[in-house]
């Protein structure tokens, strides 16, 4: 049979680009033929472009077969790669996809929510076993848990692309589990630097980037609420923990306070892994862990002036819960009640994560995190100044639903524009600059507390966390000029970023 000419071959070299796209498992805008239309993804990344290959099969069979890619044994294997299966879409709901989101809160209980409980052992360990300290050495402890939340998030992310999940969230687990029953063991300040700072930090920050990424995976048109509900599961452990050990203290004493809240860990943690589950196998890599293709992320303007203000901001962002159990009783508020103020935060938090997590599938990620952090950053400059336990309570109220708002979408507008084998990856990276403003926020903080005051150590905190909302501006204002520049109509503040 005589091949038809220029049609067929046209025809031919469509398919075989297709097969090649998907076969790498990404859709990289510098392998796309120049003649397809592309459609915005509404992303983060002012580059990333989907465009819509139709390749054209004729019905008869033998010229069918005549023009497969020469690795093709089928028309079938056309069209399972190009016609992708149901499953090639996140499923965006069903029961496995919600027994994730279900292991993701859980985990993040026991990680990120006994993490953010760290004001009642800042306060308890000023007036008690370690009161021969400075406040700022002993946030010091909370600071390294803070950054190490983050800062395993490259190595981590990277082993999660290269298909190293389980292997590594349970022997977290157990070094998280022993670290806290080690607590109450600890007598010296670099006893439980190492407890409490470094080993629980980075237990705690294993979990936090694979798991991040495993939920993308499950969910695209509601990422944001499943995140949002992820997020959600730090501030009920920030609420529970707290109200744990304040309670047991005074009951059964501070060691076994500590040893209850790890029999507690141990339960979530242990739900955490038996519902987390991969969706799509990992993309096959001959990379290591640690190369210069790591970087060239940062090629892109946008995302590197974004990780650039999570920096910033998070320099800021957590003096509040660290210090506001300290100060307030310099105001009259009682000692019993000053406790629950870390509990109040993190209760409204898990209200705004939620809420947020909403407001962004709608709406945008980005739209939500602007003005939900430059609400933090306002509530941390007036903090200091409230002069009355209602007063404190309301801003505690509003600063715990306004931050709750950007840790639950923080990740969001890089997982919308990360390609499938690369998403841990490109989490990790802004999951250093998290770590590196999360390390230096609250030990600087103290020093200003006890040089100038806890006026000027507020001003400096929301100052941070405002400077970080400006420069968040500048890649939504990249976004948008790319759309402008090919042509779609967008304005300036309404359109979804």
């Amino acid at each position: 049979m005589s091949p038809r000419p220029s049609s067929t071959a046209s025809q031919n070299s469509g398919i075989r680009s297709v097969i090649l796209s998907h076969s790498s498992s990404s859709e990289s805008y510098n392998d796309l033929p120049n003649n397809v239309p592309e459609k915005s993804l509404g992303t983060f990344d002012e580059k990333v472009v989907v465009t819509e290959h139709k390749p054209v099969v004729s019905s008869e069979d033998d010229d069918r077969t005549e023009r497969l890619d020469p690795g093709v044994k089928s028309v079938d294997d056309v069209d399972d790669i190009v016609r992708p299966h149901n499953d090639s879409e996140p499923p965006d709901g069903g029961l496995q996809a919600w027994l994730v989101v279900v292991g993701a809160m859980c985990s993040t209980f026991s990680t990120f929510g006994y993490v953010n409980a760290w004001g009642v052992f800042q306060e308890y360990y000023q007036q008690n076993v370690l009161s021969h300290s400075s406040p700022s050495d002993i946030a010091w402890i909370g600071s390294i848990q803070y950054a190490l939340v983050f800062l395993p998030g490259l190595p981590m992310g990277r082993l999660f692309d290269l298909g190293y999940f389980r292997s590594i969230l349970i022997p977290a687990s157990g070094l998280l589990i022993i670290a806290t029953f080690l607590i109450p063991e600890c007598k010296e300040y670099w006893q439980f630097l190492l407890c409490q700072g470094f080993a629980t930090g980075l237990a705690c920050g294993t979990f936090f980037g694979p798991v991040t990424a495993i939920l993308a995976m499950w969910f695209k048109k509601r990422r944001g609420l499943a995140l949002g509900l992820f997020a959600t599961g730090s501030s009920i452990g920030g609420t529970v923990i707290p109200i744990v050990v304040r309670s047991l203290i005074p009951k059964v004493g501070f060691a076994w306070a500590v040893r209850i809240v790890a029999f507690i860990l141990f339960v979530g943690l242990a739900a955490a892994n038996l519902t987390l589950k991969r969706r799509v196998p990992p993309a096959p890599s001959s990379e290591g862990v640690f190369n210069l293709q790591m970087f060239k992320k940062f090629r892109s303007p946008a995302f590197t002036i974004y990780c650039i203000s999570t920096f910033f901001v998070y320099l800021g962002f957590y003096t509040l819960l660290t210090y506001i159990s300290v100060t307030a009783t310099s105001i009259g508020v009682s000692e019993s009640f000053s406790f629950y103020l870390v509990s109040i935060a993190n209760a409204s938090g898990g209200l705004g994560r939620i809420g947020a997590g909403l407001f962004a599938d709608n709406f945008g990620a980005m739209n939500a995190l602007i003005p939900f952090t430059a609400l933090t950053g306002v509530m941390t400059c007036i903090w200091p100044f409230m002069g009355s336990t209602a007063g404190l309570v309301v801003v505690t109220v509003i600063y715990g639903y306004s931050s709750g708002s950007y840790g639950s979408l923080v990740s969001v507008p890089v997982i919308e524009t990360g390609e499938p084998g690369d998403l841990g990856r490109r989490i990790g990276l802004l999951m250093t600059f998290l770590a590196s403003g999360g390390l230096l926020g609250p030990p600087i903080s103290g020093l200003i507390f006890r040089s100038r005051g806890i006026e000027a150590m507020g001003i400096y905190a929301g100052c941070m966390i405002i400077f970080g909302v400006v420069i968040m501006c500048i890649p939504r204002f990249l976004v948008l000029s790319a759309r402008r520049r090919r042509g779609m109509f967008t304005g300036w503040i309404l359109s979804k970023v």
